[in-house]
């Protein structure tokens, strides 16, 4: 069983995160939250664990 990594990963990560800014920054609320269902679920299947699905789920709501 895998654990959730929360290790800084990305090379550039504010780089990283414009790019999700990016994505949604044309959108309205509506189709933003709709895009970001489809990647948060595009995500999760790279990942493949719902253990560290389940992980990933409880730190996001305990840091929100």
């Amino acid at each position: 069983m895998a654990a959730l990594d929360t290790s800084a990963r990305f090379a550039d990560p504010d780089g990283a995160y414009r790019i999700v800014v990016e994505a949604v920054r044309p959108l309205d609320e509506a189709a933003s939250a709709a895009f970001m269902a489809r990647l948060v679920l595009i995500l999760a299947n790279q990942i493949g664990d719902a253990s560290v699905l389940a992980e990933a789920v409880d730190l996001a709501r305990r840091t929100g």
